[in-house]
């Protein structure tokens, strides 16, 4: 794993990028996007286990907008400060950070894909009705706010059944919004993929992996044609 620079619209800011191995097959590019918790431990792993998969991945740091190298707990306090941050940072900046990391892939000659996770999500949804990008959107509680915008690409969408901040209704809506989505519901909570969090679930984590890497297995290799 190692840092790199991100040239936005709004100014410079840092990333992670994970690489598969040197003997694997390299299926494409992911840009990853942070829950309001930072580029931490949990989203550094999720990177290597996308890469692991064969996938280059770039996560932009997009706190460093607001404040640099922000690592934040899963706590009350973390919850708070990671919310004023991102509430100051903005949809508009975090979707030029992805539109950039989507650049460094491009470059690179790699197809390119978004996903998310948490308000994460909801920014791969915008990259997917803004910049046209593939994208796969876990659990993106900001979403409903943005169900008017048109996907420009294919879209995953992963919701929990006993997520408390997306009810049944908001899922509903999105779907009806999304026709074209692909929506799996999982019998899980909020941030399920998350080890670090009280609603962790293996066997939904796993099976949204699963489903993850499958889309992102047929539409990057759409664009590698």
């Amino acid at each position: 794993m190692s840092t790199l620079t991100l040239g936005t619209v709004y100014g410079q800011i840092s990333a992670w990028r994970a690489d598969p191995s040197a003997d694997q097959a390299v299926l494409g590019g992911v840009v990853l996007v942070q829950e309001i918790f930072g580029v931490n431990a949990h989203i550094r792993a999720v990177a290597e286990r996308f890469a692991d998969a064969g996938l280059v991945v770039i996560a932009p740091a997009v706190m460093d907008f607001v404040r640099v190298g922000v690592e934040l707990d899963y706590n009350a306090e973390g919850v708070a400060i990671g919310r004023e941050i991102m509430a100051e940072v903005g949809f508009d900046r975090c979707v030029a950070a992805c539109a950039a990391a989507s650049d460094v892939l491009r470059q690179q000659g790699l197809p390119a894909a978004v996903v998310g996770f948490c308000i994460g999500g909801t920014v791969a949804l915008l990259c997917c009705t803004r910049l046209g990008l593939p994208a796969v959107s876990y659990y993106g509680g900001r979403s409903m706010a943005f169900r008017y915008e048109r996907p420009q690409a294919p879209l995953l969408m992963h919701f929990g059944r006993h997520d408390p901040l997306i009810p049944a209704e908001h899922v509903e809506a999105q779907r009806r919004a999304f026709p074209t989505a692909q929506i799996e519901i999982h019998d899980a909570g909020h941030g399920f993929n998350c080890e670090q969090r009280a609603d962790y679930n293996a066997e939904a984590a796993d099976a949204a992996f699963a489903q993850t890497l499958q889309f992102l297995r047929c539409e990057l290799g759409k664009g590698a044609n």
